[in-house]
């Protein structure tokens, strides 16, 4: 049975949530797979007084959610159904685009643990290493080259030890333990971003006002060929008509004795 202490923390966290929802009106969902408690304090002493990060049991924090929802807080469906594996929310009411900067800069480097999938290609390059000439053995089991140079071992040729999204086994850890290689790293992750009621993926907040007016150009453009193809005007391809139109005149202009104003210019310099 859970002791008098443990379930008064847990009603402490249940109304600190609570109260978190009617402070902050946006939050992210973040994941936190391979963040320890110290580098978990480190982000929050970062983003102290502009955003606050609240970790709990996904059942906990579900249920607090299901009762305000009971009070009226239907927009808070959305994050309850998405509290799934090991997740937390970051709580703010500064700029969302900062506060994403913010929780994606904080990472800390780490060493492949085995039976992690890979994070990026890791490559050994060639060349002379603090290995010991004892740990040849070891290297062939990896079939990696290898010669002793120096009392030294020295990796004849670059090796690719594992691509992005492989399983890393326990040898290949260990080689780059002994390398003293931390090819990775890792923080809080954001999933998703909540914001007036609506929960979406944190690319959204990439969106600029020239990333829209370049993709309403874009669209433009298309509509003008397509209506250009199907000889269907449209008010984006009407100028492009005009402009078609004009060249077969002064084309026509160019060959014959006809001739208008715009196209005498031309047909001097032609001349």
């Amino acid at each position: 049975m859970a002791s008098k202490k443990t379930k008064d923390r847990k009603y402490q966290l249940a109304d600190e949530l609570i109260e978190h929802f009617d402070t902050y009106k946006k939050l992210f969902i973040v994941g936190c797979d391979n963040v320890g408690s110290d580098q978990l304090h480190q982000i929050r002493k970062n983003m102290r007084g502009k955003a606050l990060i609240y970790c709990g049991k996904n059942t906990q924090i579900r249920r607090v959610i299901r009762e305000l929802e009971e009070q009226g807080r239907d927009d808070l469906e959305c994050i309850r159904k998405a509290m799934k594996l090991n997740v937390a929310l970051v709580f703010t009411n500064e700029d969302l685009s900062w506060c994403h900067d913010q929780i994606i800069n904080n990472k800390k480097p780490s060493a492949a643990k085995a039976g992690a999938f890979a994070q990026c290609d890791v490559t050994i390059e060639k060349g002379i290493t603090a290995l010991e000439p004892s740990m040849t053995s070891f290297l062939q089991a990896l079939n990696i080259s290898s010669k002793i140079t120096k009392g030294s071992i020295e990796i004849i040729a670059d090796v690719e030890l594992f691509k992005t999204g492989q399983r890393i086994d326990a040898s290949q850890a260990a080689l780059l333990q002994k390398l003293e290689i931390t090819p990775f790293e890792y923080g809080l992750v954001p999933l998703m971003v909540f914001d007036q009621g609506s929960l979406f993926h944190p690319s959204v907040l990439n969106i600029t006002e020239a990333s829209i007016l370049a993709s309403f150009g874009n669209a433009l453009k298309n509509t003008a060929c397509i209506s250009l193809e199907l000889n269907m005007p449209t008010i984006a391809s009407v100028p492009y008509s005009i402009l078609l139109a004009f060249a077969d005149c002064l084309a026509v202009a160019v060959e014959t004795d006809f001739t208008f104003k715009e196209a005498e210019e031309i047909k001097a310099f032609l001349a």
